[in-house]
């Protein structure tokens, strides 16, 4: 007797060798629906995150909480004892590796953390490792991911970004309560070393850093064994690769070096505008490529975020409008009714087409493309970088191109590539099963049932409805 989810009956005979499943609470199991020794999913279609072609009719074994075999589901021979799920007409994927996926929002201006809808949505969208790339309250993401860790509540392995390091104390901001503003490259040593040992992994640049401070931050952050990305506009993109920045955030959008009234340790005013003159053939384009490429410095795309700036885009999307706090969603749509104002004419799409083109360029040129999301208005965690999937092959991208992206490729930035990122015996069985063929549909990528986390399974629908009409709120 099958259920909804193809569930075939089985016996639950314990293996050896096998350790026990991670230690869960009850407030976490609530949301479990698959936990046995062996799982086997059969007569699924791969797209595995390595770049390779979708594969139909596969199979893949889990135990242990890792892939123990993948290949031709004719050839599978289950073990005894192993929980059998018949996924014929589902498609699994890796899970998605978000490398820009806060857990806090700023309705109305004023930063919420998400501690309950936040892990539970990039879970139940699937994005099972998260990089929080700019905390409003580190010491919150810190203890969340302990709590996550611990088995107390269910959400995606977090790796956690310190406060924003930006400039001098220029004017107010959203973020000002998680930002460190350093004038010096002493202060911006010290701010590093405190949070290197709070227990952050990576640190975040933003907008008005300095050369000399950035510079002091990365080698801080080096010292320690952790990396620096960032949101950048006083220094330039290839400023930043020669002082050995590791992660460049939002791509073409952000890179002031390609502004023509850009000087030295200024932010630009109304850069943005002029980027859609930009030639992407041009010689400053292709020398930061090669400057990013010759150092590894991989790029992270945003465009969930920056779509949102786009007249009537993206389309509704009921699930964000039932999780957000009423007053949220009220936020939400007008200001979306205030940018449809501008109408088709906006120059917003064109610039948005152009950030598109500068990533597609970028990975023809051999740079590293990763992704995340930026949680804000309706782009909300998990959504977004479901949203990114649809997005990358609106700007040309094949679908296993896609997939490598939100996966395999972020793995790689968190140097995790060897645990996950991609569908490969060995593996952390961290999986997306999803109802259809995104490589056929994309808009089936929003169709997740279950997502494995460390060979658990999670029921998709009971994570994103318990943060029903929460988001914005907490």
């Amino acid at each position: 007797m099958r259920n909804a989810l193809g569930l075939v009956a089985a016996s639950f005979l314990p293996l050896s060798g096998l350790h026990a499943q991670p230690s869960l609470s009850a407030a976490v199991r609530e949301y479990v629906s698959v936990d046995a020794p062996v799982v086997v999913l059969t007569h699924v279609r791969l797209i595995d995150g390595t770049g390779a072609p979708s594969a139909a009719d596969q199979a893949l074994v889990i135990a242990n909480g890792k892939i123990q075999s993948v290949g031709p589901a004719r050839t599978l021979q289950p073990p005894a004892g192993a929980r059998i799920l018949d996924l014929t007409g589902h498609t699994v994927i890796p899970g998605i590796v978000g490398l820009h996926d806060h857990t806090f929002m700023s309705p109305k201006g004023n930063s919420v953390h998400l501690g309950y809808s936040a892990p539970r949505l990039y879970l139940g969208a699937g994005v099972t490792t998260i990089r929080t790339t700019g905390s409003a309250s580190p010491y919150a993401d810190l203890n969340l991911k302990q709590a996550i860790d611990r088995g107390d509540i269910p959400g995606p392995h977090m790796e956690i970004t310190g406060p924003y390091i930006t400039g001098g104390l220029t004017g107010s901001s959203v973020i000002d309560a998680g930002t460190h503003h350093v004038s010096t490259p002493a202060e911006a040593r010290r701010v590093v070393a405190y949070w290197a040992e709070e227990g952050v992994t990576w640190f975040k640049a933003y907008t008005t850093i300095s050369r000399a401070t950035l510079g002091a931050a990365i080698d801080e952050a080096h010292k320690h064994g952790l990396k620096v990305t960032g949101h950048l506009c006083s220094v330039t993109a290839r400023e930043a690769v020669a002082l050995g920045i590791d992660n460049l955030e939002h791509g073409m959008l952000v890179n002031t070096g390609l502004d023509p009234e850009k000087q030295p340790d200024r932010c630009p005013a109304n850069s943005r505008a002029r980027m859609i003159d930009v030639d992407l053939e041009s010689e400053p384009v292709k020398a930061t490529f090669r400057d990013m490429i010759a150092r590894s410095v991989a790029m992270t795309s945003t465009l969930a975020v920056m779509e949102g700036s786009v007249p009537n885009r993206p389309p509704f999307d009921q699930r964000a409008l039932d999780a957000l706090l009423p007053e949220a969603r009220q936020e939400f749509l007008d200001n979306r009714a205030r940018i449809a104002q501008g109408g088709e004419q906006s120059p917003a799409l064109a610039l948005f087409k152009k950030a598109m083109e500068y990533e597609v360029a970028f990975v023809k040129a051999g740079g590293l493309l990763a992704a995340g999301m930026d949680p804000s208005g309706g782009n909300l965690p998990g959504f977004g970088d479901q949203r990114n999937y649809e997005l990358f092959l609106e700007a040309g991208f094949t679908p296993s191109q896609a997939i490598q992206i939100m996966s395999a490729n972020g793995a790689r930035v968190l140097g995790q590539l060897d645990q996950v990122g991609t569908i490969t015996t060995g593996k952390r069985a961290d999986l997306v099963v999803i109802i259809g063929d995104p490589a056929a549909n994309p808009a089936d990528i929003r169709k997740v049932t279950l997502v494995f986390k460390e060979g658990v399974g999670y029921d998709s629908a009971k994570l994103i409805g318990a943060v029903r009409g929460l988001v914005g709120l907490r």
